[in-house]
């Protein structure tokens, strides 16, 4: 007897026959297909009958009780006319009756082999017509292209300089032909299984991530083979009509932010395009009481939830916080509001809340719009936040004043009530924590060395030379985190307190999963100082990534960087090929290539050119502007 195969079907598995199967199992009765089908005819022939005999016929109760008033309406009907009406529904009825039994007497004389061919006809013409059904995509509204500068320059003309450009285009190379050659069109790469792998934040299916989240990358330098392999597939194979839960945030920065960035990069309409078509399936996510989004959606149903694990089924102030860029240039692109609309709805929502000491906590109910547990981090379920606070105001050109101001309120806060220096004199950055200083730092909040000195231009009452300065010393601890480890790679979170200095604690604290964060803070350093030790502090960090991370299958994190000898986790990182190796590359190249006063980099390094509104609206922005 053959098993019949399962196949998911709306969250249900339901059995189906293989070919030439004789009999279909766990059923009281075993039938033959044609019986069964016989039987499927005749009781949708009987429930025509009654259905046509309880819509049709007159119901005579109904009318004597509810006489129609005479003077709203006047009815006058024979009963010679209410006869012949009777009688011309009983006649369709019973010649509806009639056919459905003469359809049923014809499928009786079919085979089999003549009906299962009838059913795939169906089938195959359903199919036919779904297809047709399917909405043709509006082209978007030809819009002025911002001006692309910087994107194919950087060469330097320091040999030694240009020496570790070209290894860090190495890498770049060693990592996507590995990617290409075991784990093409699957999220990530197992390097040392040397097959795919995918996590939650992309669902269960195989959206290509690291190949969206490269390509910008590649463009840069001037991997141009690979780049148009990778939009080959793009072309051809991404698809966001999956049945996939997803997470609202990564997908925003990686997919919506890389194939943005992509486009402006390359011209290449087929990005754009894509973009819109993704973003489009984000939009229900803020179907909240709130406006605040959910943290995951199902890009088919559209249905959103939060994780289970964040307080009390709260939304992720880092999470509904960095979307700001990647929508502004949506309804910038589309000429949509509605993107600009949903970010410009939850900073006005923030801008009405209490804040615990003018800090914002990390979790906010979207059902109720109350903070959830009172915890606030510069680190992770934060960082980005202030992040898109800053680059708002600089990726407007500087006339978003708004973003300005709720971002140095931020900082403000954050240096009163997080930022301390240790003992040792390393200034360092804690998490407030239900009114409680935790003196712990983690790898992630090493971006805001970066941030300080990116926003020390425009700072309040003369500040810049202080931020300039803070950033450096957020630079220096972090590379402090690195230089106190065997392997010189820093770890995921350190502490400042019994005695111990910018060193992890816990085993779950001791790994390096190929984090871009500090790396990004020197090449932020090194374009606004032109210091060499950023220089050499990211080379440090180059070979140790190459020394260390490096196997035949591409890059791998490791789980413990104070061993010698360390376990892989077997995992390269999307963001490795996105952030890590490009803040290298930029580090040692030029200024020349990608300006800062012409491009901001979103949270997952995909660069947006500045939009210059100065004589432009963007469509529902009309109150800000």
């Amino acid at each position: 007897m053959t098993t019949p195969a399962l196949l998911p079907l709306s969250g249900r598995r339901i059995p189906t026959l293989s070919p030439g199967a004789a009999s279909f199992p766990h059923h009281r009765a075993t039938l033959r297909l044609s019986e069964k089908f016989i039987l499927l005819l005749i009781l949708s022939a009987f429930i025509t009958l009654c259905f046509g005999a309880f819509f049709f016929l007159p119901d005579n109760s109904k009318h004597k009780a509810r006489p129609v008033r005479q003077e709203t309406r006047t009815l006058t009907l024979s009963s010679s006319e209410g006869g012949g009406r009777t009688e011309s529904l009983r006649d369709k009825i019973r010649v509806d009756h009639e056919r459905a039994l003469q359809e049923a007497k014809e499928k009786l004389r079919k085979s089999r082999d003549e009906l299962r061919a009838e059913i795939q006809t169906e089938k195959s013409k359903v199919v036919e017509d779904l297809k047709k059904k399917k909405e043709v995509p509006k082209p978007l509204p030809p819009v002025p292209m911002p001006k692309v500068v910087g994107v194919n320059d950087g060469d330097s003309v320091e040999p030694d300089v240009k020496e570790k450009r070209d290894k860090i285009r190495e890498m770049m190379k060693h990592a996507w032909d590995s990617y290409r050659q075991y784990g093409w069109g699957h999220n990530e790469l197992k390097p040392l299984a040397k097959k795919g792998h995918s996590t939650n934040i992309f669902g269960n299916s195989q959206m290509g991530a690291t190949i969206v989240d490269a390509l910008d990358s590649l463009y840069m330098m001037g991997l141009h083979d690979e780049f148009k392999d990778g939009q080959e597939w793009i072309e051809q194979n991404l698809d966001f009509s999956v049945n996939a839960e997803v997470s609202v945030f990564e997908v925003n920065i990686r997919f919506i932010g890389g194939l943005l960035a992509t486009y402006y990069l390359s011209g290449q309409e087929v990005f754009k395009v894509k973009a819109v078509q993704l973003a489009e399936k984000l939009l229900p996510a803020f179907n909240t009481p709130t406006g605040i989004p959910w943290a995951m959606v199902n890009l088919k149903s559209g249905v959103g939830r939060n994780w289970g694990w964040a307080s009390a089924g709260s939304s992720i102030l880092a999470e509904f916080g960095t979307l700001h860029m990647e929508f502004v240039h949506l309804t910038y692109l589309t000429g949509n509001p509605a993107y600009y609309q949903k970010v410009m709805h939850i900073r006005k929502l923030l801008a009405k809340m209490d804040r615990p000491n003018g800090l914002y906590p990390n979790y906010l109910n979207p059902r109720t719009g109350r903070w959830g547990q009172h915890h606030t981090s510069v680190g992770g379920l934060g960082d980005s936040f202030y992040e898109y606070l800053l680059k708002a105001w600089l990726m407007s050109d500087k006339t978003d004043t708004e973003a300005r101001k709720t971002y140095d309120d931020a900082i403000e806060a954050i240096e009163r009530h997080l930022i301390r220096k240790s003992n040792g004199g390393l200034t360092f950055i804690g998490e407030w924590k239900n009114g409680h200083l935790e003196r712990k730092m983690g790898h992630l909040t090493c971006f805001a060395g970066g941030m300080f000195a990116l926003g020390a231009d425009g700072s309040p009452d003369d500040k810049a030379g202080h931020y300039l300065q803070l950033g450096a010393e957020i630079a220096h601890t972090c590379h402090e985190s690195y230089d106190r480890t065997v392997l010189k790679l820093g770890p995921e979170a350190f502490k400042f307190d019994s005695g111990l200095e910018a060193v992890a604690v816990r085993q779950n604290e001791k790994y390096y999963i190929l984090r871009p964060e500090v790396i990004e803070t020197y090449w932020y350093m090194w374009r606004f100082t032109h210091d060499p030790k950023y220089r050499q502090w990211g080379w440090e960090a180059a070979q140790a990534i190459d020394k260390y991370c490096r196997v035949s299958g591409g890059f791998s994190g490791v789980k413990d960087v104070y061993s010698s000898n360390p376990t892989y986790d077997d995992v390269q990182q999307s963001f490795f090929l996105a952030e890590t190796l490009k803040y290298l590359y930029l580090l040692f190249s030029s200024d020349d290539l990608m300006p800062l006063e012409s491009w901001v980099f979103n949270t997952e390094a995909h660069p947006l050119p500045v939009l210059h509104l100065a004589n432009l609206t963007l469509p529902g922005s009309q109150a800000q502007r």
